[in-house]
């Protein structure tokens, strides 16, 4: 090839590269609750797995209808919905009876995000809306748990999976002697430290050797996820961290006050759902800061919140209403966070 045959493209600054769509987002989400849809299934078996079903096409079919109900082009593509629908299963019990995952999904996409004028409006997180309504709607059932590997989770549904609307499941032979199920209640890691005083073992806890909603369980494997996404640079570590780093603090003076009555900081960071929604609900790109400063106030107040309603509320689980709370907090918090625009000087205090 000649010398004069080779051509050299120059361009200018600025490279400007197209930003992702919102479909491609949720599918990168979607990519990284896989793993931990996939545990959850391993763990608890064919009821997880129908739980994860019907809560995703209940959001979904629920954001088609009111988008049909409006005449505007449905958005179930942009696998928005379909995030909401595995997030919110994996925040409720593996056992939980699959009507009543049907109405949280409903309730999620109606309440949590059509209400506020679609993706993009709304101020809560979808999917822990749907949750705090089923939470006030069905205590009971959202505080049933399930051990987990029970010996024929793969062939037989939990006994309160399949159970009628307002009717009290049966539970069969084969659950109640292998794992007496019927009736096991308040057995996650945060019941047994509030209610009998019991620490778990934070390596069974990092690890997921625990009872717990479908998809909080391993925390590892929910950190392993997270660096995915931070990886494909669709999620902010600063909102994860400071929610963690807020947590441990709170613990950490508590804990320093009186280590015979109040856990650990590493057993509040690894149990319950707060390392799930640190990584997957509090990083909302909708529902967060986006200011420097305001990301991290963001962040410890819900790892506060977290651990004083842990310790003297009468929930055992308190990450969701902290993330609710700081939800509706973010406009303030904003608003008192801006960063000065450079160059631009303060006003004058006005003189009296």
């Amino acid at each position: 090839m000649a010398k004069s045959d080779l051509k050299i493209d120059i361009r200018t600054s600025p490279y400007i590269r197209k930003a992702p769509s919102v479909a491609q987002i949720m599918r990168n989400v979607i990519y990284a609750l896989l793993p931990l849809a996939a545990y959850s299934v391993y763990q608890f078996g064919i009821s997880a797995l129908a739980l994860l079903l019907v809560t995703t096409l209940s959001c979904m079919a629920t954001e088609h209808f009111f988008c049909w109900m409006s005449g505007k082009k449905s958005t179930i593509l942009d696998a928005s919905a379909a995030v909401s629908g595995l997030l919110l299963a994996m925040t409720l019990p593996p056992g939980f009876p699959l009507w009543m995952g049907a109405v949280a999904g409903f309730t999620a996409i109606a309440m949590g995000k059509t209400l506020f004028g679609g993706l993009g409006f709304n101020v809560f997180n979808p999917a822990l809306v749907g949750r705090a309504f089923i939470q006030a709607a069905f205590p009971v059932s959202i505080t049933t748990w399930t051990p987990a590997l029970a010996v024929d989770r793969f062939v037989e549904f939990i006994p309160s999976t399949l159970a009628l609307p307002f009717m009290k499941p049966a539970a069969t032979a084969e659950w109640t002697t292998q794992v007496a199920i019927d009736g096991f209640s308040g057995a996650t890691p945060l019941a047994l430290m509030k209610f009998q005083g019991i620490i778990t073992d934070s390596y069974d806890l990092f690890i997921g050797n625990v009872a717990g909603s479908a998809g909080e369980t391993s925390s590892l494997l929910i950190l392993l996820c997270g660096l995915y996404l931070v990886y494909k640079n669709m999620l902010d570590w600063r909102i994860p961290a400071a929610v963690i780093f807020g947590t441990m603090i709170t613990a950490e003076l508590f804990y320093f006050l009186d280590p015979s009555k109040y856990p650990s900081p590493a057993f509040m960071v690894f149990s319950g759902g707060l390392m799930f929604a640190a990584v997957f609900m509090a990083s909302d790109m909708v529902a967060s800061p986006v200011t420097p400063l305001g990301i991290f106030v963001f962040g410890v107040l819900v790892g506060f919140l977290t651990v004083i309603i842990r310790l003297f509320g009468g929930l055992t689980e308190a990450v969701m209403y902290a993330i609710l709370f700081g939800n509706a907090a973010t406009p303030i918090i904003e608003t008192y966070t801006q960063p000065r625009i450079y160059g631009a000087r303060k006003k004058a205090k006005e003189k009296s």
